[in-house]
C-alpha cells in the first residue's frame, strides 16, 4: 500500500479518488490568505496555542453552536486521537461500526479500549437502533457516530439520530459525532442540536474546504468538557498558522463557493452511476451518497477490490481504494471512490472503470 501512495504522489497525472480529498475549486481568497501568511513569514514563530480567535468564532458560527466551546487541532484525526486518550480508558468500550474510519478504532485500542464493530453493510447502511441497544453495557463510554458515514455515504434522518441521542442520555455515554462530510449532506442533523450536553463534535476543514494538506480541525463540545480535554491535547505549541489563515478565508467565503461545489459533486455522482450501471456484477449500495465518496460493490463480479485498485492506478493513473482499508468483514466486497474532483477526471474514471472490469472478468 505504501508503494501505491508513493507512486501516486510522484505522478502528477494521477487522479485522486482514494482519500476523499476535495480538489474542487473554492475561493481565491484562500490562496490569497496562504500567500499573505507566507509573505509575512508568520511560520517563523509558534501561533497561539488555543488557535486564532477568529477561526474559533467561525467554526462555532458554521455549526450554529454559539453556546459550546472548541479546541483547534492538527486536523480532525488528531482531535479524535486526543479524544480517545481522554474518554476511552483501558477496559472501556466504544460502540463502533464496520465499515468505518478504522484509524479511530486503532486509537481507542491503543489505550486498551474495546470496539464493538457492529456490521452495517446491509439494510440502510448505518447503525440500527436495536443493534446499538444490544451493544450497550456498563463499560460503554461512547458511540462513534460517523455522519455521513465514511465509506458508504449514508446519513441519519433526524428521528434516528434523536433515538441514538436518547440512548446516550439514558445510559450516560458520549456521542462522538464525526461530521467531516456534513456539508455534502442535504438536511444533515447535528447530534449537538439534540443532545448538546453529551455530544462531542469532530470538525474538519480538510474535505469541505479542500484543505487536507494543511491539517486543521477541532473538537467542539460543552464548555466544561473542552476545558478538561485541553489538558490532554498534543498541540500545545499551536496549529499550522498558514492552515488556520486558509481555514478562516474558506469559512468567511463559504456561502460563495459551497453551492457550486455541491452541484459539481452531484453531477459527478451521476457520471459514476452511469459507468457502474454498465458493469454486470457492480452496484452502488448507497445512491445518492451524502458524502464526498461512495462505495461500488463488486461482490457479484469476478474481480477482487485490490486488483481493481491496482489496475486503475498503474495502468490508468486513477487511484481508488480497496474496501479492506475501511472494513474487516466486508472489504472484499467493494471499492471506495471519491468524487470531489474536477468533472473531467470523473469522466476519465467513467471511461476506464467498465474496461478494467471487463479485463478482470476472467
Amino acid at each position: 500500500m505504501s508503494n501505491d501512495f508513493e507512486y501516486a504522489h510522484n505522478n502528477k497525472n494521477v487522479i485522486w479518488m482514494s482519500q476523499n480529498t476535495n480538489h474542487l475549486p473554492t475561493h481565491g481568497a484562500i490562496q490569497d490568505a496562504i500567500r499573505k501568511s507566507a509573505d509575512e513569514r508568520e511560520y517563523t514563530k509558534y501561533p497561539l496555542a488555543s488557535g486564532f480567535p477568529k477561526l474559533k468564532e467561525l467554526i462555532l458560527e458554521d455549526l450554529n453552536l454559539p453556546d459550546q466551546d472548541l479546541h483547534i487541532t492538527n486536523g480532525g484525526t488528531e482531535a479524535l486521537y486526543c479524544l480517545m486518550r481522554h474518554i476511552q480508558p483501558k477496559g472501556s468500550e466504544m460502540i463502533t461500526s464496520d465499515p468505518s474510519y478504522f484509524v479511530v478504532h486503532k486509537f481507542a485500542k491503543l489505550g486498551g479500549a474495546k470496539c464493538t464493530d457492529i456490521p452495517i453493510y446491509h439494510g440502510d447502511y448505518r447503525f440500527d437502533i436495536e443493534d446499538i441497544k444490544e451493544a450497550i453495557n456498563p463499560n460503554t463510554k461512547s458511540i462513534f457516530l460517523i455522519d455521513p458515514i465514511n465509506p458508504l455515504g449514508s446519513t441519519y434522518p433526524k428521528e434516528e439520530k434523536k433515538a441514538i441521542c436518547d440512548l446516550a442520555e439514558d445510559h450516560k455515554f458520549w456521542i462522538i459525532d464525526d461530521i467531516t462530510y456534513c456539508d455534502f449532506a442535504p438536511n444533515h442533523v447535528l447530534a449537538a442540536d439534540i443532545l448538546p450536553e453529551r455530544t462531542i463534535t469532530g470538525y474538519s476543514v480538510s474535505k469541505n474546504c479542500g484543505l487536507a494538506g494543511l491539517r486543521v480541525g477541532s473538537l467542539v463540545g460543552p464548555k466544561e468538557f473542552i476545558s478538561e480535554v485541553r489538558g490532554t491535547m498534543v498541540s500545545d505549541l499551536g496549529i499550522n498558522v498558514v492552515g488556520q489563515r486558509a481555514a478562516i478565508a474558506a469559512l468567511e467565503t463559504k456561502k460563495d463557493w459551497l453551492p457550486g461545489m455541491l452541484e459539481t459533486a452531484r453531477k459527478n455522482q451521476e457520471i459514476i452511476k452511469k459507468a457502474v450501471d454498465k458493469v454486470e456484477g457492480a452496484s452502488l449500495p448507497v445512491y445518492p451518497s451524502a458524502a464526498s465518496m461512495m462505495v461500488i460493490d463488486i461482490s457479484k463480479h469476478k474481480a477482487d477490490p485490490q486488483s481493481v485498485q491496482d489496475k486503475l492506478l498503474y495502468e490508468n493513473d486513477i487511484f481508488v481504494r480497496a474496501g479492506n482499508y475501511v472494513s474487516t468483514r466486508f472489504g472484499e466486497k467493494f471499492i471506495r471512490v471519491s468524487f470531489s474532483i474536477p468533472t473531467p477526471e470523473v469522466e476519465k474514471f467513467a471511461e476506464a472503470f467498465p474496461k478494467v472490469m471487463e479485463e478482470l472478468n476472467i
